[in-house]
């Protein structure tokens, strides 16, 4: 089956590459601020569920435009049959070497898009460019990609562009995300009508494929949340045994794996929106930059106090040292993550007799002492709020971006989550899902789980829009 092919043209270190890298999902396109990197076409293919979609190919820069325009205007044959000449006559002249590589793939049939740095003027060999397109007669829509925000020529091109070109969009590949991909995709259907079928297939199944990542991801995270949330940790204990260091070590075995169960599951998403690249690094000022068990995680994600308090007639029973965990007024260790406090007259502590009442978290059961799992309700909505921080960092990461460095910020003590949007009634969705997974309700299960499927779910399709 016969797929749409753009070759992608430009002047050297214009960003073709890194528009490639974006449009494609593949970062591992080399992209480079040193001119001529590219010295052969190479074809690029989108392919969802093993269905070839859509191809691009990067290209050479122009080198001697001027010199090949007035070979084009020379020529007196027949217009359809420019290009092909213009190979055969110069295919073996080291002259023409870039303009009959980039020129191959349009020859072949492929439609043009053509990529400027609208952070700097037009210029002579520019015009000759776009009017040796111009004459080659193939559709063609022309990219304003802004590689800086210094200087902005934008409005300069476009005046240029609409002299030679079918469609102009602004497309900057170092920030597009997935929507921008497809209003790229969108533009492209307006520069010949017998291409519109075929890019409208595309874009429906770019769309259809975004839709099945958002649900693998749903299930990725609802898989991490049930794991987290019923976990916990025991240890054998006797009276001779040291119950602070018993402790410690529970304490650090508890952090390791839920983190473990963390990282994990980032590296799920990350995969499922193709990023390979190691040194893709998060934001400086990123909270996911603290550990999940810090002060300031409890601090910036999860629920307000009062939002707590108003669905914690849900969950019952615990609240109350749930509550205190908001107010961010004591100190974070892994046992108030989980919603257990213990105090001095603890029988862990005072090395009385075991009582019959036992610190929340703390199972003592036998002769074993037991961490988890969790009667934290704030620890889903950390977990919930770093999960969805993560997906939207992975979403907005073009793949043509490849600079390290990030801006760096500061945070204040406010919430930086997505779970204080919630409503109300996505809330009781949660408080419910929490009390199934920890093994306090059995009642509805079933639909419990498809409610909490769902907001998860429509959670993601709503940050994509965003």
């Amino acid at each position: 089956m016969m797929i749409p092919q753009f070759a992608v043209l430009g002047h050297p270190n214009e960003g073709k590459s890194s528009v490639v890298s974006t449009l494609t999902e593949d970062d591992q396109i080399k992209v480079s601020r040193i001119p001529g990197e590219t010295i052969v076409s190479k074809r690029y293919t989108v392919r969802i569920d093993g269905n070839e979609i859509i191809r691009f190919v990067d290209t050479p820069g122009f080198q001697v435009p001027r010199q090949t325009l007035a070979w084009f205007k020379a020529f007196d044959g027949d217009p359809e049959q420019l290009v092909d000449r213009f190979i055969d006559a110069h295919k073996n002249d080291p002259f023409f070497a870039d303009e009959c590589e980039l020129l191959g793939p349009v020859a072949g049939g492929a439609g043009i898009i053509y990529v400027v740095d609208g952070s700097r003027p037009v210029r002579d060999d520019d015009l000759a460019e776009m009017e040796i397109l111009r004459l080659t007669g193939r559709p063609r829509m022309a990219i304003v990609n802004s590689k800086t925000d210094e200087k902005d020529y934008t409005s300069d091109w476009k005046n240029e562009f609409r002299k030679h070109f079918n469609a102009i969009r602004v497309f900057n590949s170092n920030t597009a995300n997935f929507t921008e991909r497809i209003k790229m995709l969108e533009s492209l259907k307006a520069i010949d009508q017998e291409w519109e079928p075929m890019l409208s297939n595309v874009i429906l199944a770019f769309k259809k494929d975004w839709l099945k990542r958002n649900r693998l991801v749903t299930a990725c995270m609802i898989e991490t949340l049930e794991k987290s949330l019923s976990f916990f940790v025991s240890e054998t204990i006797t009276a001779s045994s040291n119950k602070e260091k018993i402790i410690e070590a529970l304490n650090e075995k508890y952090q390791a794996d839920i983190k473990k169960f963390e990282k994990q599951m980032f590296s799920k998403i990350r995969t499922l929106f193709k990023h390979h690249l190691f040194e893709v690094h998060l934001p400086e000022y990123s909270i996911l930059s603290h550990d999940l068990f810090s002060k300031q995680t409890w601090e910036l994600l999860g629920l307000t106090k009062e939002q707590l308090a108003a669905t914690g007639a849900i969950i019952g029973g615990t609240m109350g040292a749930v509550i205190d965990t908001a107010a961010a007024g004591i100190t974070f260790g892994v046992f108030t993550a989980i919603g257990g406090i213990l105090g001095a007259g603890s029988a862990l502590f005072g090395g009385k007799k075991m009582a019959k009442t036992k610190p929340a978290g703390i199972g003592l059961g036998g002769d074993k002492l037991k961490l988890g799992p969790t009667k934290d309700f704030q620890f889903l909505y950390i977990l919930m709020d770093r999960a969805l921080i993560y997906y939207s960092y992975m979403i907005n990461r073009p793949h043509g971006r490849r600079d390290l460095a990030e801006l760096t910020g500061k945070t204040d003590i406010k919430k930086k989550g997505y779970s204080t949007d919630f409503t109300t009634a996505q809330r009781n969705i949660c408080a419910k899902f929490f009390k199934t997974v920890t093994g306090r309700s059995f009642a509805g299960g079933k639909k419990t789980m498809s409610d909490f499927e769902e907001l998860v779910e429509s959670v993601l399709n709503e940050i994509s829009r965003e």
